[in-house]
């Protein structure tokens, strides 16, 4: 036939001379032996499947029906082509041979890429470049560090790509925008997998923010468990908009969605939150919302009160008391950073004075008592310097005093227990409700100390901390005191040394309270251990009105199962008992102990102990995990990407999430580079600056 794309028959004298060409015009010219060679392989196969009725052109293409028409689309570069039946196959095998997409399978046109496995080990192996893996690569890249869905626009982006992989087709922010979701998806999908697999408790934090440049709100949704490794895991499972009005009603709405939806609302230990009417409205109707008998105690220990908000409310009633020492030295600091030359001339005047350090002044932020405490810290190092600048300088009037000063050592002296306390508690990557407790009584007796302090401003203070330290000292959650007492190297020792100090006469009573809680706990615990023995076992129970039924070898299983049935809560109460009189695990001054691992490891000799101690460790005492959501908002949110849909927003911030913790997961050295880059963005390439993670996303409890 005269049409080139009709499908004709060929000879297999044809075909067997075309497999066998002469020498002498292939050794000429490597190329032509190579497309020699496809032709023939391709010519073989068309032989071989007309035999059986089908083209070989069809592992390469896909039949479709566009606008009612039957077109074959390239499965490599997606080009779609004719595929009626008198169109024939020769037109899609000249495209085979052409396609610049296709993958090369020969050893001979592939590339060695060495691929560095998780232990540090390099394996050498052939790389084939995959148009949809790199997709997905760009995909994780924008999730994971925040990049602008518009940077593959980029005509320098799209250079770029090019000169590393010319086969690479950058797609449009549409596209990409479509694949981040399917990395959603499946993250999600992995993510409610685990936590439903997941056999402990999952204690949940959650707080509300409200973004600059869309004026519109989110709830941040948090989940902290311990997994079957004993590794304290958390997640993000919501980063939802809510619309206005921000009432309990609402909240609760959304937060008893989000339960249902992932199946935690029969498995949650705690709700972590901050100190506010609403949130305690919205606690009591999500209790009357879920069932009471799927909670500990019934839910009598369900609300749990961010520790961290808590001091942040104590230290800002401590500061009014030398307001205006603050609002001097503030005036100071300002005023020397307004301008580049007047900053010069404090550096020079300091360096004069051979100050002894290379730290800047820093202008604090009036809500965040933290970056007060950083600037007056800081301020301190200078106190002689300003004074010196005052006679060089006339439009400088306000200089601190001596008296401010003093003032203000005490103050920054006091503070420091109080800073380290919310740094401790902020931590993401070790157990915290083990040391709330000695923490939180250590501030409790030091605001009691400084009461009978010889100047009148630290008792002013004192007098101020206390007033709002005691009007939350009585909500101070029981579980805490329980943690403690799961701490092998304290047990009962760090609650009856406590207690005695700040009850006194009365420290017996609340001993035994939080000792009872712990009972209580345990004979819950067994209790759920027995009824999920009896449903596996009940018909293994023989009745007094029947003989068993079971052969011989099944007795001592059967012995087994009555024994158990038999024995009271007194066996419970023995393993409680057991390990409160075993003696104190050391404790170095050094101490580096992994909680975790010793529970982890003693799991069989105090098993119901162990089940607890998994559901308690993992409550975080603050809510510094959500919070920590707005700072990475923050910048996904900016002026420049206001008009992302609250739907692209969510996805990008759980996204990232997931993925961070399947690298870290992976691969250790993986947690420095993403340290370092936190603190890139955070601290603005400040080089003096040394904080973590941890410490940077705390200055979000101050505000």
């Amino acid at each position: 036939m005269s049409d080139d794309n009709e499908e004709t028959q060929v000879p297999e004298t044809q075909i067997e001379k075309d497999n066998n060409p002469t020498p002498n015009e292939n050794d000429s010219n490597p190329a032509v032996t190579e497309n020699n060679d496809t032709e023939a392989t391709i010519s073989t196969q068309a032989a071989m499947n007309k035999r059986k009725g089908r083209s070989p052109a069809w592992e390469h293409f896909e039949k479709k029906e566009i606008r009612g028409q039957i077109k074959a689309v390239c499965i490599h570069c997606k080009n779609i082509l004719g595929a009626s039946s008198k169109n024939g196959t020769r037109h899609l095998l000249d495209h085979v041979k052409s396609c610049l997409h296709k993958r090369q399978r020969t050893i001979d046109q592939s590339m060695l890429n060495p691929t560095k496995l998780s232990d540090g080990s390099v394996k050498l192996g052939t790389y084939n470049f995959d148009h949809d893996h790199a997709r997905k690569a760009l995909a994780n890249m924008i999730i994971l560090h925040e990049y602008p869905l518009s940077m593959v626009d980029h005509i320098g982006f799209k250079m770029y790509s090019n000169a590393l992989q010319p086969l690479f087709k950058v797609c449009s922010r549409n596209t990409i925008k479509k694949d981040i979701f399917k990395v959603f998806e499946v993250e999600r999908e992995k993510t409610m997998k685990l936590l439903d697999t997941n056999r402990s408790r999952i204690a949940i934090t959650t707080d509300m923010w409200t973004s600059n440049n869309q004026k519109r709100g989110f709830m941040t949704i948090t989940s902290h468990f311990i997994d079957d490794a004993w590794n304290l895991q958390s997640r993000l499972i919501r980063f939802v908009y809510v619309p206005c009005p921000h009432m309990a009603e609402v909240l609760a709405d959304a937060l008893l969605e989000c339960m249902f939806e992932w199946n935690l609302d029969r498995k949650l230990s705690t709700l972590t939150v901050d100190n506010c009417s609403t949130n305690d409205s919205m606690i009591a109707i999500v209790l009357d919302k879920i069932c009471s008998s799927s909670l500990m105690l019934d839910g009598r220990l369900f609300h749990m009160r961010c520790c961290a908000h808590i001091l942040n409310l104590v230290v800002r009633d401590g500061l009014e008391v030398i307001k205006k020492s603050i609002e001097k030295i503030r005036y100071s600091v300002a005023f020397w950073l307004g301008t580049q030359k007047r900053e010069e001339k404090f550096l020079e005047a300091a360096r004069q004075l051979r100050v002894p350090t290379s730290k800047m002044l820093e202008l604090d932020c009036k809500t965040r008592w933290n970056s007060t405490y950083s600037m007056l810290k800081t301020a301190m190092i200078y106190k002689d310097v300003f004074p010196r600048l005052k006679h060089r300088e006339p439009l400088y009037k306000e200089v601190p005093s001596e008296s401010d000063w003093a003032k203000t050592k005490e103050l920054v002296d006091k503070l420091a227990m109080f800073y380290d306390v919310t740094v401790l508690f902020s931590g993401t990557k070790y157990p915290t409700a083990n040391l709330y407790f000695k923490n939180i009584c250590a501030i409790r007796l030091a605001i009691y100390d400084w009461l009978s302090s010889e100047q009148e401003e630290v008792q002013a203070m004192a007098l101020h901390m206390q007033t709002k330290f005691e009007k939350y000292w009585d909500t101070m959650h029981g579980l805490m005191g329980v943690a403690s007492i799961l701490d092998p190297r304290y047990k009962m020792k760090q609650i009856e040394f406590l207690c005695s100090l700040i009850y006194s006469n009365n420290a017996a009573q609340e001993i035994k309270k939080y000792k009872d809680i712990l009972y209580d706990l345990v004979k819950e615990y067994q209790s759920r251990s027995q009824q999920s023995q009896q449903v596996q076992s009940e018909s293994l129970i023989p009745t007094s009105s029947s003989r068993p039924s079971m052969p011989k070898l099944d007795l001592v299983k059967q012995l087994d199962v009555f024994v158990s049935h038999s024995t009271t809560h007194g066996h419970v109460k023995s393993e409680l008992d057991h390990y409160l009189e075993e003696s104190l695990l050391p404790r170095n001054d050094d101490d580096d102990f992994d909680i975790l691992c010793w529970w982890k490891s003693n799991g069989i000799k105090y098993p119901t102990l162990h089940d607890i101690a998994r559901d308690i460790l993992a409550i975080p005492v603050s809510t510094v995990t959500s919070e920590s959501c707005f700072s990475t908002s923050g910048r996904i949110i900016s002026p420049h990407h206001s008009r992302l849909h609250s739907n692209t927003v969510e996805a990008l911030m759980c996204a990232r999430d997931w993925l961070w913790s399947e690298i870290r997961a992976s691969s250790p050295n993986e947690k420095e580079a993403r340290r370092v880059t936190v603190q890139d963005e955070e601290v603005d390439n400040n080089e003096e600056e040394e904080s973590t993670i941890e410490t940077e996303n705390i200055s979000l409890f101050f505000d």
